[in-house]
């Protein structure tokens, strides 16, 4: 079954309350409430590119795939490639236990201008 990762993308994000969030990106509040809770089993295309437009992120990005027991896939299968892979990552308990070389390294690859990086 594809769910939608908008929680997931928004504690990365350091997003504390993705309802509110969501709301004052100007999706509507019902619908809000859907995806964060992960009731959405439809979604249209405007909400995919608004979330797009607000996580920067990309619609693969916003979709996972978690099999169930009627659906076994072979894992070949180009949907495994959606599998929630773990994220538990808290990016303000890495910066403040990072070495301040290393830290300095992050802010240069940060700061270098876009060109660069490509």
């Amino acid at each position: 079954m594809l769910y939608l990762n908008v929680t997931e993308i928004c504690k990365t994000r350091q997003i504390e309350r993705p309802y509110s969030f969501l709301v004052k990106a100007g999706i509507s509040p019902h619908t809000a409430n859907d995806i964060v809770n992960g009731y959405s089993r439809a979604i249209r295309l405007d909400h995919i590119e608004k979330l797009c437009e607000i996580l920067h992120c990309e619609p693969n990005d916003l979709l996972v795939f978690k099999p169930g027991s009627t659906n076994i896939v072979p894992e070949t299968h180009p949907l495994n490639k959606l599998k929630a892979k773990p994220t538990t990552f808290d990016w303000t308990q890495t910066i403040k236990t990072l070495p301040l070389d290393k830290l300095k390294e992050v802010a240069e690859f940060i700061n270098k201008p876009k060109k660069e990086k490509e």
